[in-house]
């Protein structure tokens, strides 16, 4: 019983971060499935990718929308993409080692965060 409170607290600031900041599942769900609840990193990425959909995906779009803050051509163009490549990655993150994908993973979120951090 423990576990499924600490799984719902985890979404809850998971989505809490992705509707303040559009982020959730890669800079926080996925590290803290791997090293707090010792998942593996593949299935760590999946089951974050499964668990987006409903929720974040709708409600906060929503408040976004009725705010004015969404393109909805561009998101549904975005949308094609992100289906299919996300197809893609799956099969391909599938044949990658686990810490190779987990190195890999913490290289980007590293440079993304130089980049936002030290950027223009």
């Amino acid at each position: 019983m423990i576990e499924y409170i600490e799984y719902i607290a985890l979404g809850l600031l998971g989505g809490t971060l992705s509707g303040i900041l559009g982020i959730g599942g890669a800079v926080l769900l996925i590290p803290a499935l791997v090293y707090i609840f010792g998942f593996e990193q593949h299935t760590a990425q999946g089951t974050t990718l499964a668990m987006m959909i409903p929720p974040i995906g709708l409600l906060a779009m929503l408040e976004y929308y009725k705010a004015g803050h969404v393109n909805l051509k561009v998101a549904g163009i975005m949308c094609v993409g992100m289906f299919i490549g996300g197809y893609f990655g799956a099969n391909i993150a599938a044949v990658i080692p686990a810490a190779t994908l987990r190195k890999v993973f913490g290289i980007l979120l590293l440079a993304i965060g130089m980049k936002m951090v030290l950027g223009k």
